[in-house]
This record gives structure tokens, sequence and C-alpha cells, in this order.
């Protein structure tokens, strides 16, 4: 008969598995898995991701073999998702349908060890301090888990473990509904039985995820495209403690609605210790508070095994402490797909989701990505400046290119972190970090880089004696752009907001970019130039 030991806080319990009733069927573990995660909707994206806490889905689909008799019968699934979604669950391929679906509240424990055996017998075993012998004998439960263990004897009623002596308990059979990991059971019934492969689906909470990117930027001038290496990992969380191992794994971009509290739907089955009280050895009447025996800690765990210690796996890639280092990466380019307005991404090959981990997967990696600096600076019409007064603004600097073949993309970007190095005569350097939201295929991406320390900008409304204008009729503009830079700059000019306002602008029509009637103009190196324009309001009465 096969047993397993059971040792918490210097209680040992030892159990023998028993035999199911033969109408309960164990489906087999997973022949086939496949994983979906999406990330969490309320996830901002400036947020980093909480590997301790992860709070979106993912969808989980485990190809299962089993052998069902004539009539009916219980499958069990052992080993879901312990964040499993139950009222998600849906099972196919048995021939005779789903009849009922229930999942497990209570894992094996030793506390759920004493519940399931409350009124039945158990072995005790104990050193004799006179003899100093291990002497067994056959006791009944007659507690709960719940404080204090009492069990009936030969000599009466024991509190256990309160001698100070070692005390082990052995299980001749584990309790009915009882299993070390999540189980989900579904009953069903079959005219013919026979073995057939059944397909879980469901929908699991503690999952996320996010894409990092690294952009490596060539020699360049600013204003002129140069190329960038692009590169991108998706870094996977999961809370469970379950694993999924050799799983096809697909990603969804985008927000997703989501209405229900599926963290609250998805109560995880509880693993309850057993932590023991005992009654207070000696008297109070002394005036003395008497002593209690505590039981001595469990073993710290070895360090390598720690129960909150996570997984940490890097695939394709090592990555270091303050860099980014690329090593022999395989190009495992997601295969694309619309799901809805959503994007779902198939990354190539199988991959180990592990419990309790994190992973990092390549997903992205472009060599040729044509790209461009461009700087800003926005016009306010009602600002009235005084350039030989007024101290100008730096003007914002920023990444452009677009999302297509011909400029070396040409795939949907999830939304991410991006860090972005610059060649210098010492090597790559930091140069910027920034966010990237989701881009689809054909859209302009422009990344923020921050502000310039080169290149600077006054602009707004220019009247000579100061007065104020209503913008009713044509009023005079300006803007003085310096740029200190040894090579020209390309700079866009906010002229005003789409729809609000008419611009009169000598040689230069301007066009309407991110709701910004906008131009863009070459500044060049180690100068100041002027532009001047007219505007008025466009709702004039």
């Amino acid at each position: 008969m096969r047993t397993a030991a059971f040792l918490l806080a210097g209680l040992g319990c030892t159990l023998a598995a028993p035999l199911w009733a033969r109408e309960v069927i164990d489906a087999s573990a997973p022949v086939d898995l496949a994983v979906t995660i999406y990330r969490d909707p309320d996830r901002d994206l400036e947020d980093e991701l909480d590997a301790e806490d992860p709070q979106g889905l993912a969808m989980i689909s485990e190809t299962r073999r089993v052998t069902l008799p004539r009539g009916e019968s219980t499958v069990r699934f052992e080993g879901v998702a312990e964040g499993m979604i139950g009222v998600s669950a849906i099972v196919t391929g048995l021939p005779g349908g789903t009849i009922e679906k229930n999942r497990n509240t209570q894992l094996l424990s030793p506390a759920a060890l004493v519940d399931g055996t409350l009124g039945n017998r158990v072995t005790i075993t104990r050193m004799n301090p006179a003899t100093g012998r291990q002497v067994s004998e056959s006791a009944v439960v007659r507690t709960r888990a719940d404080g204090g263990l009492v069990l009936q004897t030969a000599q009466g009623l024991e509190a256990v473990q309160c001698s100070g002596l070692p005390e082990t308990l052995t299980y001749n059979r584990i309790p009915a509904g009882l299993s070390a990991q999540p189980v989900f059971s579904v009953d069903t019934r079959s005219d013919e039985g026979g073995t057939f492969d059944v397909t879980l689906t469901y929908l699991a909470w503690g999952f996320d995820w996010q894409a990092d990117y690294v952009g490596r930027m060539t020699e360049k001038q600013s204003g002129e495209e140069f190329e960038m290496g692009l590169f991108s990992w998706l870094t996977l969380v999961n809370d469970n403690g379950q694993s999924f191992d050799n799983a096809r794994l697909q990603i969804i971009a985008g927000k997703l609605n989501v209405e229900s509290d599926y963290e609250g739907l998805a109560d995880p089955p509880v693993a309850e210790g057993l932590y023991l009280t005992c009654y207070p050895l000696g008297s109070t009447s002394d005036g003395e508070e008497p002593e209690m025996f505590v039981p001595p800690p469990p073993m710290a765990p070895p360090p390598m095994m720690a129960m909150d210690a996570r997984e940490v796996v890097v695939t394709g890639a090592r990555l270091r402490t303050g860099a980014v280092r690329e090593e022999a990466v395989s190009v495992v380019t997601a295969e694309e797909e619309d799901l809805g307005d959503l994007k779902l991404f198939r990354v190539p090959g199988r991959v180990d989701v592990s419990a309790k981990g994190m992973k990092q997967v390549a997903f992205l990696n472009r060599q040729a990505v044509k790209a461009r600096l461009l700087y800003e600076t926005q016009c306010d019409p009602y600002a009235l400046i005084d350039p030989e007064i007024d101290e100008p603004d730096a003007a914002n600097l920023l990444l452009v290119t677009k999302n297509e073949d011909r400029k070396g993309l040409g795939i949907a970007l999830p939304q991410g972190q991006m860090t972005l190095f610059e060649p210098t005569s010492r090597g790559a350097q930091l140069a910027a970090q920034t966010s990237l939201r989701d881009y689809a295929r054909g859209q302009d991406v422009e990344l923020a880089l921050g502000t310039s320390a080169q290149v600077f900008g006054t602009c707004g409304n220019y009247t000579r004696n100061r007065r104020s204008s209503n913008l009713a009729k044509w009023s005079p503009m300006r803007a003085v752009l310096t740029n200190a830079n040894p090579h020209p700059v390309t700079l866009r000019l906010q002229l005003g907001w789409g729809g609000e306002y008419e611009i009169r602008l000598p040689r230069m029509k301007p066009v309407l970019k991110n709701g910004w009637q906008t131009v863009e103009v070459i500044v060049p190196a180690n100068t100041t130039q002027t532009y001047e324009w007219k505007a008025r309001e466009a709702t004039r009465e």
C-alpha cells in the first residue's frame, strides 16, 4: 500500500490512498495544452507588471483522455488552475454530454485529514518516556482541527501534542473528496462506454503579460531617416500553483471589457495547516502565569525551495542589470490574427508556463526599422510673447516611424515600455526610456523621448505694443526657433487646434496631426530662425 507522510510543527501524519469507487473516473494528465493570456485591463500604460498579484486572465484548454464505463459516472480533472473560474468551464468530447459540474473547495492538507477522519480510527505513534521506545496504538478522532486535537484511546480522551513529546498520526485512507491538486469534475453518462479524448476549456485568474522593447539607433542625421534595431520580449506571469508545460501560447493585445468580478468567482480551494493549541500546564493559584507548551516551529525550506520563490526563466537571451544584451536570439515573430477589435498573437513553438513563475519569450526581432528624430514645439495663439524678454521653451523630442512593411515593421505592436540606446564613441549608451501604446498596422508611430537640451522655441501672439488680441481679426504670430546642434534638425510647429483657428502661413500649408494644425520646418545647425504667420478664430460672431 502506498503511503505519504505529512509533518507539520512536530506532528507527523502518515496516510495511504484508498481505492476510488468504480463510477468515479480520473481523466489522464493533459495530452495537449493551450494557454491564452489576457492583459490586466485596468493596468495603465505606465504601470509596472505586478508579479506578486497579477490581475489578468487566461483561457486554458486541456485535452485529456478518459475511459468511461457504461452508465453514469463522474469524471475528475485533477490539476486544474487554482484560479479557475468554474462557471466558465466547458467540457467537449463526452458522448453523453455533461449532466452536472462541480469544483472541489478543499485540498488535501493536515487539517483536512483530521476533519475528514472525524469519528474514525487512526494510529498514533509516540515515545514512551520511561523506556524511550516508540509505541503505536489505535485511537478515534473526536474533534475537528480548529484549535486542539483530541483522540480517544484505551486510556481515555487525550489532547495530541500537549505532552512535549513527538507524536505521529497514521491515516489508513484519504477522506473522500480530498486531492493534493485542485479538481474539477463533471457527471456524465455513456451508453456504450469506451475511451475518449475530451477537452476542458475554462478561464482562470492570476495571469498577466506585457511587452518590453529595446531599440538600438545607428549613426544618423536628425530629420533624415536612419535604421534602428528593434527587439521585443514578452514577459508572462502565472501566479497559480500549477504549471502548464509544453503549451501552445497565445496572447491577446488590446483592452478587454470585463464586467464580471472574475477575481471573486475564482475563489481558490483551501489547503489548511494544522495548528494545535494545548491546555496550560501548571496552576494560576500562585499568581504566576502558567507556561504553555509551544511546539517548535517548522523547519525553514531550503533557500532555493522557498514557498513564495518565483521561477524566472529567460528564453533566447540573457538579461543583465542596467543593460539588455541579445545573444544568439532567434527570430520568433508571433503570428498575428484579428479577434474582434483585439489582436491575437500565436507564439511559435511550445512554452512552459510555470507555476508561480515569470517567463520571458523573445517576440520580435527587426534589424532594419527606418525611423527619424523629430522636434516639436507648441504655439498658443492667445499667448503674448516677446522673444527679447521671454525665456524659450525646450522643444520635445520624438522618435517617429510608420508601422508598415517598407519601414521594416508591418506587425501590430502591443503596448509596453521601450529602452532606447544610441551609438557613441564609447559604445551604445542609454538615450531614453518611453512608453509604447498599442499600434495597429499602418499607423504612424510617435514615441516621446523627453525634452531637448539643444533645440528651443518661443511661439505665440506677437504684437509690438504687447496688447492682447481677441483674434476676431487676423493677428500676427511669431515663432523664434534655436538649434544648437552641429547639424540641422526638423521641427514640427503646432500652430493651433484644428477647427478653432484659421491659419495663414506664407508658402506652407498646415496639415492636421493629432488634432493640431502643424507644419514641419528645417532649422539649420547652430542658428536661430524666425517664422511669422497670421491666425484668427475660426468661429467668429
